[in-house]
């Protein structure tokens, strides 16, 4: 990193469908702008660097979700999040929507990072917490704690916390 390239660091907390998107995209969009990216993978944010990835969405805390619906918006009550089969069925709904518009996937997303060299790190001490092995994570990440993210973080132009 030069002194003059701008650069960008986000700290990755969620690992839902809904939640994967907002990082992958500022993060690619701002390596292709030509800024320096670190990303910081913690707590459930970590999930996003499996190999596999199983991610859903669930109206839960999220009193804000609309859907499209036959021309108009549905508001997803929280409540339906309680009703056994609900989370599997909005998160059917979203996928069908992302592909529907044509939206990448976040596996392509994190490709395209990885492609932009945006820099990886997931926790180490979430590693270890929720007793993840390195295998199971995808090829070319760090593996490091926070005072690593910290010391980039403190250099950076910008500091997203999503």
């Amino acid at each position: 990193m030069t002194a003059t390239t701008k650069s960008m660091s986000l700290i990755v907390t969620k690992g839902t469908l809904d939640w994967a998107y907002p990082p992958f995209i500022l993060a690619t969009t701002a390596a292709s702008m030509g800024l320096n990216v670190t990303m910081f993978f913690t707590f459930y944010g970590l999930t996003l660097l499996k190999k596999k990835l199983d991610l859903k969405v669930t109206t839960l805390g999220n009193a804000a979700m609309e859907m499209p619906m036959m021309g108009m918006h549905m508001v997803m009550p929280n409540l339906m999040g309680a009703l056994p089969g609900m989370d599997g069925a909005t998160t059917m709904m979203m996928k069908d929507l992302i592909k529907k518009k044509g939206i990448a996937s976040i596996e392509e997303l994190r490709d395209l990072a990885v492609e932009a060299e945006v820099r990886m790190i997931g926790c180490q001490m979430t590693l270890d917490l929720f007793e993840y092995k390195t295998t199971d994570l995808i090829d070319g990440i760090e593996l490091a704690g926070a005072a690593t993210y910290i010391e980039t973080a403190t250099k950076c132009d910008i500091n997203l916390f999503i």
